[in-house]
């Protein structure tokens, strides 16, 4: 029996700033609730491929793909990491992404 993919979510870092970023229609955001979400792997592969062109270009750096539960109220990142990365940095709670974040 084939194993079934959880949706993914392709993200990276900005280079000049490290921002954490995501995938959104063939362009970056840093908002992880605007990030697209692939259902199908072989669309998220072929995002990651065009994420190559920005990598290239100097703009981000290490994109990959990392899956997530699609629930009513959007998509929840699967791994402790990444739902760290979508809400900030975790030693400020009042500055950043965290103040207006509840991943």
């Amino acid at each position: 029996m084939a194993k079934v993919q959880p949706p993914q979510v392709l993200t990276a870092n900005r280079l000049q700033t490290g921002d954490v970023l995501y995938w959104t229609a063939g362009q970056w955001t840093q908002a992880f609730g605007q990030a697209e979400v692939f259902p199908d792997p072989e669309a998220a592969q072929t995002a990651l491929q065009a994420a190559e062109r920005f990598v290239a270009d100097r703009v981000v750096v290490t994109p990959y793909l990392f899956p997530v539960r699609v629930a009513a109220d959007g998509a929840q990142p699967l791994e402790e990491r990444e739902r760290i990365r979508a809400a900030g940095p975790t030693v400020r709670r009042d500055l950043g992404k965290q103040t207006a974040c509840h991943v």
